[in-house]
């Protein structure tokens, strides 16, 4: 199977009216210790990477696909139904709700199953379904393969965004679908717990 990189912790997916989307991930446990990146699209389409270490922006720009890297102070605080992220010239203010329907029946399945790379490959058909856009097994970069395990979501209720200091518009759909990798997070903006399993030589 090869070398394995393990991230446990959460993803935020928001959207904004201007186009402007974020994806954030919150890694209490990863080969780099604790850490929060954040991947951003804007609405022509650039893809920049927001991430808080020279090392970590090189793991994750050899998994995925940027048109830009920026190393900046990175700090994203999920707690008490409140996301707290600034990144460089990225500020995003959210809340988040009630369990999802999905996020419910994630639930049901026992974690030891859920995040195991036989089955998210089995599944990844059907979480395309469950979540247009969403897979749980595919191709990574630098030839790698990637499993994405999620064990709960929960939706983002309402979001205040800035970029560059400027209003990016009131919280929507995450629309067009974002392009870093094979996978992208559900059209409604939300926050999933996840373990994010990386394979590779």
């Amino acid at each position: 199977m090869g070398r394995r990189w393990i991230f446990d912790g959460h993803i935020a997916g928001i959207g904004t009216a201007s186009g402007l989307r974020a994806v954030v991930g919150m890694w209490q446990e990863s080969p780099f210790g604790a850490f929060s990146d954040v991947m951003l699209q804007q609405p022509s389409g650039h893809r920049l990477l927001l991430a808080p270490s020279p090392g970590v922006a090189e793991f994750i720009a050899s998994t995925y696909s940027f048109d830009e890297v920026q190393v900046v102070d990175v700090s994203a605080e999920l707690a008490e139904g409140t996301l707290a992220v600034d990144a460089g010239p990225l500020a995003i203010r959210a809340v988040t709700g009630a369990r999802t329907y999905l996020g419910s029946a994630l639930r049901a399945v026992p974690r030891r199953l859920s995040v195991h790379p036989r089955w998210l490959s089995a599944v990844s058909p059907l979480a395309s379904l469950a979540a247009p856009g969403a897979r749980t097994y595919g191709s990574a970069g630098s030839g790698r393969v990637e499993y994405y395990g999620v064990t709960d979501l929960h939706h983002v209720t309402s979001a205040v965004v800035s970029w560059e200091g400027a209003d990016a518009g009131a919280l929507a759909a995450i629309r067009p679908a974002v392009t870093f990798g094979f996978s992208s997070v559900p059209p409604r903006p939300g926050v999933a717990r996840v373990r994010t399993t990386v394979v590779g030589a």
